[in-house]
């Protein structure tokens, strides 16, 4: 999930984070983040449905076409 970032790197960047924040603080963001993450990821599945609706559409058109074809030949 993180690629090349280990166990031992989240934890120095998770202590840094409740030395700047503290632990008051951390829980709001680490909310606020996740919050963030999950609205980039509904916002990625709306455009990726509004693209395949009409690659869906021209692809049963063609097919349709390629029907009528096959019953005029």
């Amino acid at each position: 999930m993180f690629g090349s970032i280990g166990f031992s790197e989240i934890m120095v960047l998770f202590v840094i984070a409740l030395l700047i924040f503290g632990p008051r603080k951390l829980p709001e963001i680490a909310r606020s983040v996740g919050q963030a993450m999950r609205e980039f990821k509904k916002a990625g599945e709306e455009v990726s449905r509004s693209l395949e609706e009409p690659v869906d559409e021209v692809r049963e058109r063609l097919y349709q076409m390629d029907e009528e074809q096959r019953w005029r030949s």
